[in-house]
């Protein structure tokens, strides 16, 4: 691979890390309510991308279901667990996504591993609940099950995105709209603050929204599948996996987490478990979906 598409993908796996953190200080230290916040994102993302909502796409609303659970949905589950729950413990916990992603592939698609793959999931799953096993880290126990509810349904969206014939960057125009259109009432209904929130620091929330939904979702994911289009899945994919080291590293920085050695050990078995997942063929599903970008 060219140096500067391993200098372009090492910076998304900065963008994408930093995103978890950014996120965490929206919403803990700016007070933004994360569905709103959720929201702000997609209405962002959707104005940009407006051009590419035509023509309309074949079955519709196969797309915005999809879209929602890939955008919107699991977003906002993940930026309501991090209210609670650090920034580094959440990118340990996002890991579950790729071996969610191969069992779903299995249900839906008649994905068939070996022993190899099957020895990832365990190791995927095994890490993260040893690291959650800690009890610095059951405080926090309701927003990494919310983490994880979150790597369950974009893991469920990644299954089905197989199944749609439709350019990644037009799915992200689409998956903002179905997301603005599902998270408005359920933030009115859910939550309150919004207008202050928007008026305490509106430079800084400015500026998380702008990064957000920019930089991460729209410059980020295009660059990422521009290089799968350019270069080989089995030399980006695995690139991906600095994601999770980097969140856990921006954590402890720029948010202060306390990383012990149950997270350190748990993550990095996770991570193996991952490894193996990703670098293992598929019979039938799109490597490039094991570990996926952020939208």
């Amino acid at each position: 691979m060219p140096v500067r598409a391993l200098v372009i993908m090492m910076l998304c796996n900065v963008v994408w890390a930093l995103n978890v953190v950014v996120s965490k200080v929206a919403i803990a230290d700016l007070g933004t309510p994360p569905l709103f916040y959720a929201l702000l994102r997609s209405i962002i993302i959707a104005v940009v991308l407006i051009p590419l909502l035509r023509p309309l796409p074949d079955k519709l609303w196969r797309v915005l279901l999809v879209g929602l659970a890939i955008s919107g949905g699991s977003f906002a589950l993940l930026f309501m667990g991090l209210a609670t729950a650090s920034p580094s413990a959440a990118g340990v916990v996002s890991l579950t996504g790729a071996p969610m992603t191969v069992l779903f592939a299995i249900i839906f698609l008649g994905e068939r591993i070996r022993w190899r793959r099957g020895l990832g999931i365990g190791l995927a799953f095994g890490g993260v609940l040893f690291a959650m096993a800690g009890d610095n880290q059951m405080e926090t126990s309701t927003g990494l099950l919310l983490v994880f509810i979150s790597a369950v349904i974009g893991a469920l969206g990644s299954v089905f995105v197989k199944r749609l014939d439709l350019p990644s960057i037009r799915l992200q125009a689409w998956a903002a709209v179905a997301s603005v259109a599902v998270l408005i009432p359920f933030t009115v209904a859910m939550e309150s603050n919004q207008i202050a929130a928007l008026s305490q620091a509106p430079w800084k929330l400015a500026a998380c929204l702008f990064f957000a939904a920019i930089i991460v979702s729209v410059c980020g994911h295009t660059a990422y599948y521009r290089l799968l289009q350019e270069h080989d899945a089995n030399l980006v994919v695995p690139l991906t996996l600095f994601t999770p080291i980097l969140t856990i590293l921006f954590g402890a920085w720029l948010t202060g987490d306390t990383i012990g050695g149950r997270l350190i050990i748990g993550g990095a078995i996770a991570l193996a478990g991952v490894a193996i997942i990703v670098l293992r063929p598929s019979e039938t599903f799109t490597r490039r979906f094991l570990v996926r970008p952020r939208f």
